[in-house]
């Protein structure tokens, strides 16, 4: 009997101190948010993570409660806002705008100061969507094959824009290169928004850009499109084939995602996760993110893990193909 007593004695206390530890966080939980949360875009405004990220903050701040602040952190590929990110607390007011080139830059960059699978914790994914391969329209070309054709008759002369040194619009272009035999002169900006600009312009002749910061100008006819990057057709651009109808097997596509400093209650992660997913499912939201060119992916916070950890294979054999490196 004592000894069953001393038995009880011990669960009762294992579960009280179990219950005294996780109770800050299950509080902390269920308060959160009770200050504003910031979200930093590693890039410009303008590009396609700066819409997106936009698009989703109103609909979690006022869902939510509390301002989801949007903060245009561009650098270094994407590594500055990312850094900043992996440093920050763990209390669920610091979040990232995952993307593609976090899963590019783990093979990319030879000295990063985190390991991004290993020290963000994926929360919630947003959409995919396909990259866009585009020219100004002062180029005389209106087709995949024509502009195939004349890159090879100006070999080195075509500078192609991106985004930044290994971001997936800079490896969509690499990957064109190496199927295409193309020659061209990679010109990295600091975020789509200033490539556009010189796109637009005739500084640069073509762009592989993520679609949403570009379908704007591709119906004002500004932007002429050739192609996109996915396997079947864009519903919101029926009339432009696909890069792979002309370069059979070409495929590439973006994805965006949230995520938060590894650490970060787990409670936390999943109100957000839950917050994320029932704006995917609202029609007007998947309306808009559509009129974007972007596909809602959802899921639980291991499903965009499961992205995360995918990509990052997927990315490193072309990096690798490429030769790309950055220091």
């Amino acid at each position: 009997m004592i000894r069953f007593a001393r038995k009880l004695a011990l669960a009762t206390f294992a579960v009280t101190a179990l219950a005294i530890a996780s109770g800050p966080a299950l509080a902390q939980a269920q308060d959160y948010p009770n200050k504003p949360v910031r979200w930093i875009v590693p890039y410009p405004p303008a590009g396609t993570t700066d819409v997106l990220a936009r698009i989703v903050a109103q609909w979690l701040t006022e869902k939510m409660g509390q301002p989801f602040v949007v903060e245009n952190k561009p650098g270094a590929g994407n590594n500055i806002g990312t850094e900043m990110v992996v440093k920050a607390p763990p209390d669920g007011y610091t979040m990232l705008l995952v993307n593609p080139a976090n899963g590019i830059n783990a093979t990319l960059y030879r000295n990063l100061n985190f390991n991004f699978i290993r020290d963000i914790a994926p929360v919630a994914g947003l959409i995919r969507t396909p990259n866009v391969m585009e020219v100004t329209p002062s180029l005389p070309v209106r087709t995949v094959k024509e502009f195939i054709d004349y890159c090879k008759a100006n070999p080195g002369k075509i500078n192609m824009a991106s985004s930044g040194s290994g971001t997936s619009v800079h490896l969509s272009g690499e990957l064109f290169k190496s199927m295409t035999g193309c020659d061209m002169v990679h010109v990295p900006y600091k975020g789509a928004g200033p490539a556009l600009i010189d796109l637009m312009g005739g500084q640069v002749q073509v762009l592989f850009d993520n679609l949403p910061s570009s379908i704007g100008h591709i119906r004002a006819g500004k932007l002429r499109a050739l192609g996109v990057t996915s396997e079947g057709r864009e519903p919101s651009l029926p009339g432009v084939p696909t890069v792979g109808e002309t370069v059979p097997g070409y495929e590439a596509t973006a994805w965006f995602g949230i995520g938060m400093p590894k650490g970060t209650p787990r409670e936390i992660i999943e109100k957000v996760n839950a917050e994320v997913n029932r704006a995917l499912a609202d029609p007007k939201m998947r309306e808009r993110l559509a009129e974007l060119g972007g596909k809602s992916i959802g899921g639980t916070p291991e499903d965009f893990g499961r992205v995360i950890a995918a990509e990052t294979a997927k990315w490193e054999k072309v990096v690798i193909s490429s030769g790309a490196k950055v220091e």
